[in-house]
Protein backbone atom coordinates (compact mmCIF):
# COMPACT_ATOMS: atom_id res chain seq x y z
CA UNK A 1 0.00 0.00 0.00
CA UNK A 2 1.40 2.94 -1.06
CA UNK A 3 1.32 6.21 0.53
CA UNK A 4 -1.96 7.72 -1.37
CA UNK A 5 -3.72 4.97 -0.73
CA UNK A 6 -3.05 4.87 3.22
CA UNK A 7 -4.19 8.42 2.89
CA UNK A 8 -7.48 7.72 0.97
CA UNK A 9 -8.42 4.75 3.13
CA UNK A 10 -7.47 6.48 6.52
CA UNK A 11 -9.62 9.88 5.59
CA UNK A 12 -12.69 7.31 4.23
CA UNK A 13 -12.88 5.40 7.63
CA UNK A 14 -12.92 8.23 9.42
CA UNK A 15 -15.53 9.56 7.43
CA UNK A 16 -17.06 6.10 8.23
CA UNK A 17 -16.54 6.70 11.76
CA UNK A 18 -18.15 10.20 12.03
CA UNK A 19 -21.38 8.96 10.06
CA UNK A 20 -21.34 5.87 13.04
CA UNK A 21 -21.55 8.52 15.74
CA UNK A 22 -24.48 10.21 14.40
CA UNK A 23 -26.85 7.68 13.79
CA UNK A 24 -29.92 7.77 15.70
CA UNK A 25 -33.31 5.78 15.58
CA UNK A 26 -34.86 8.81 13.44
CA UNK A 27 -31.74 9.23 10.93
CA UNK A 28 -33.52 10.10 7.21
CA UNK A 29 -33.00 7.48 5.09
CA UNK A 30 -30.88 10.17 2.51
CA UNK A 31 -27.95 10.10 4.98
CA UNK A 32 -28.16 6.35 5.05
CA UNK A 33 -27.78 6.28 1.82
CA UNK A 34 -24.92 8.58 2.13
CA UNK A 35 -23.31 6.32 4.60
CA UNK A 36 -23.73 3.14 2.08
CA UNK A 37 -22.20 5.24 -0.35
CA UNK A 38 -19.28 6.21 1.79
CA UNK A 39 -19.01 2.37 2.85
CA UNK A 40 -18.95 1.09 -0.46
CA UNK A 41 -15.76 4.48 -1.48
CA UNK A 42 -14.12 2.68 1.48
CA UNK A 43 -14.24 -0.96 0.22
CA UNK A 44 -13.34 -0.11 -2.78
CA UNK A 45 -10.18 1.79 -1.41
CA UNK A 46 -9.89 -1.13 0.74
CA UNK A 47 -9.89 -3.51 -2.35
CA UNK A 48 -6.97 -1.24 -4.19
CA UNK A 49 -4.64 -1.49 -1.84
CA UNK A 50 -4.99 -5.19 -1.08
CA UNK A 51 -2.06 -7.00 -3.14
CA UNK A 52 -2.11 -10.22 -2.05
CA UNK A 53 -4.25 -13.33 -1.23
CA UNK A 54 -5.86 -13.93 1.95
CA UNK A 55 -3.84 -15.71 4.37
CA UNK A 56 -4.75 -19.20 4.39
CA UNK A 57 -3.66 -19.93 8.23
CA UNK A 58 -3.51 -17.97 11.09
CA UNK A 59 0.12 -18.18 11.34
CA UNK A 60 2.81 -15.35 11.55
CA UNK A 61 5.59 -17.03 10.02
CA UNK A 62 3.67 -19.30 7.49
CA UNK A 63 0.58 -17.35 6.71
CA UNK A 64 0.08 -18.85 3.07
CA UNK A 65 1.34 -22.42 4.22
CA UNK A 66 -0.15 -25.54 4.14
CA UNK A 67 -3.62 -26.40 6.06
CA UNK A 68 -3.86 -28.27 8.64
CA UNK A 69 -7.49 -28.07 10.29
CA UNK A 70 -6.98 -30.06 13.67
CA UNK A 71 -4.00 -27.22 14.32
CA UNK A 72 -4.99 -24.20 16.43
CA UNK A 73 -3.49 -21.59 14.18
CA UNK A 74 -4.65 -23.78 10.92
CA UNK A 75 -0.93 -24.04 10.21
CA UNK A 76 0.42 -27.88 9.00
CA UNK A 77 4.17 -26.70 9.24
CA UNK A 78 4.26 -25.51 13.10
CA UNK A 79 2.34 -28.44 13.77
CA UNK A 80 4.44 -30.59 12.57
CA UNK A 81 7.17 -29.25 14.52
CA UNK A 82 4.86 -29.18 17.68
CA UNK A 83 4.01 -33.25 16.90
CA UNK A 84 7.93 -33.39 17.12
CA UNK A 85 8.46 -31.37 19.82
CA UNK A 86 5.65 -33.59 22.12
CA UNK A 87 6.73 -36.94 20.66
CA UNK A 88 10.28 -36.12 21.74
CA UNK A 89 9.41 -35.19 25.13
CA UNK A 90 7.58 -38.44 25.75
CA UNK A 91 10.66 -40.54 24.25
CA UNK A 92 8.57 -41.66 21.37
CA UNK A 93 11.15 -40.21 19.51
CA UNK A 94 13.79 -41.47 17.02
CA UNK A 95 15.40 -44.78 18.75
CA UNK A 96 18.71 -44.38 20.19
CA UNK A 97 21.48 -46.42 20.57
CA UNK A 98 22.64 -47.57 24.16
CA UNK A 99 25.86 -46.33 24.57
CA UNK A 100 28.35 -49.23 24.99
CA UNK A 101 30.39 -49.71 28.30
CA UNK A 102 33.11 -47.41 28.18
CA UNK A 103 36.64 -50.03 28.45
CA UNK A 104 40.10 -48.77 29.97
CA UNK A 105 42.50 -47.53 28.19
CA UNK A 106 45.90 -46.01 29.05
CA UNK A 107 45.20 -43.28 25.81
CA UNK A 108 41.54 -42.93 27.12
CA UNK A 109 38.04 -43.04 25.22
CA UNK A 110 37.88 -41.84 21.16
CA UNK A 111 35.34 -39.42 22.38
CA UNK A 112 37.12 -38.08 25.00
CA UNK A 113 40.03 -36.75 22.24
CA UNK A 114 39.15 -34.02 20.12
CA UNK A 115 38.53 -34.70 16.07
CA UNK A 116 41.23 -33.22 13.51
CA UNK A 117 39.23 -30.42 11.79
CA UNK A 118 41.18 -30.32 8.20
CA UNK A 119 39.96 -27.04 6.43
CA UNK A 120 41.42 -24.88 3.80
CA UNK A 121 42.29 -21.02 4.55
CA UNK A 122 41.91 -18.59 1.99
CA UNK A 123 44.55 -15.22 2.39
CA UNK A 124 45.10 -11.97 0.53
CA UNK A 125 48.32 -10.24 1.12
CA UNK A 126 47.65 -6.52 2.20
CA UNK A 127 51.38 -5.03 1.64
CA UNK A 128 52.46 -6.23 5.20
CA UNK A 129 51.14 -9.35 5.89
CA UNK A 130 48.84 -12.37 4.94
CA UNK A 131 45.69 -12.16 6.58
CA UNK A 132 42.44 -14.55 6.42
CA UNK A 133 40.64 -13.12 3.14
CA UNK A 134 37.08 -15.32 3.30
CA UNK A 135 35.97 -18.04 5.58
CA UNK A 136 38.04 -21.39 6.18
CA UNK A 137 36.49 -23.67 3.74
CA UNK A 138 35.92 -27.39 4.50
CA UNK A 139 36.23 -28.18 0.42
CA UNK A 140 39.80 -27.27 -1.31
CA UNK A 141 37.80 -26.83 -4.66
CA UNK A 142 35.18 -24.37 -2.69
CA UNK A 143 38.42 -22.22 -1.58
CA UNK A 144 40.14 -22.77 -5.17
CA UNK A 145 37.15 -21.48 -7.13
CA UNK A 146 36.58 -18.66 -4.17
CA UNK A 147 40.11 -17.05 -4.45
CA UNK A 148 39.62 -17.50 -8.29
CA UNK A 149 36.74 -15.44 -7.91
CA UNK A 150 38.38 -12.80 -6.19
CA UNK A 151 40.82 -12.17 -8.25
CA UNK A 152 38.48 -11.62 -11.28
CA UNK A 153 36.70 -9.20 -8.70
CA UNK A 154 36.97 -5.32 -8.62
CA UNK A 155 39.77 -4.86 -6.76
CA UNK A 156 42.09 -7.62 -5.98
CA UNK A 157 44.67 -8.70 -3.76
CA UNK A 158 48.48 -8.38 -4.89
CA UNK A 159 48.69 -11.95 -4.24
CA UNK A 160 46.95 -15.40 -2.75
CA UNK A 161 47.77 -18.49 -1.16
CA UNK A 162 45.56 -21.58 0.20
CA UNK A 163 46.63 -22.86 3.06
CA UNK A 164 45.87 -26.63 4.42
CA UNK A 165 44.76 -26.60 8.38
CA UNK A 166 45.18 -30.18 9.53
CA UNK A 167 46.68 -30.71 12.57
CA UNK A 168 49.52 -28.17 11.37
CA UNK A 169 49.85 -25.35 8.36
CA UNK A 170 50.88 -26.11 5.23
CA UNK A 171 51.23 -23.29 2.18
CA UNK A 172 49.31 -24.87 -1.02
CA UNK A 173 49.55 -22.91 -3.49
CA UNK A 174 50.59 -19.28 -3.93
CA UNK A 175 48.48 -16.28 -6.44
CA UNK A 176 50.66 -14.06 -7.58
CA UNK A 177 53.87 -12.56 -5.43
CA UNK A 178 53.64 -10.57 -2.53
CA UNK A 179 55.74 -7.52 -2.37
CA UNK A 180 56.51 -5.58 1.04
CA UNK A 181 55.48 -2.55 1.33
CA UNK A 182 56.66 0.27 3.80
CA UNK A 183 53.89 2.16 5.21
CA UNK A 184 55.63 5.56 5.15
CA UNK A 185 55.43 6.24 1.76
CA UNK A 186 58.71 8.33 1.50
CA UNK A 187 61.18 5.62 3.08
Amino acid sequence: MNHAQLTALGRALRLLGEHGEALTADTPDARLHEVKADLKRALDLLEDSVTTAAPATRCPEHPNGPVDTAAPDLCLLCETRRRAARRAEYGGGPARPRPAEPVPSRYGLRGDRPQPQQRWLPEAWNGQAWQLCGTPRRDRREAELYIAAQLRGPRPAAAYRLVHEFTDYEVLRVWGTPVRVDVEPMG
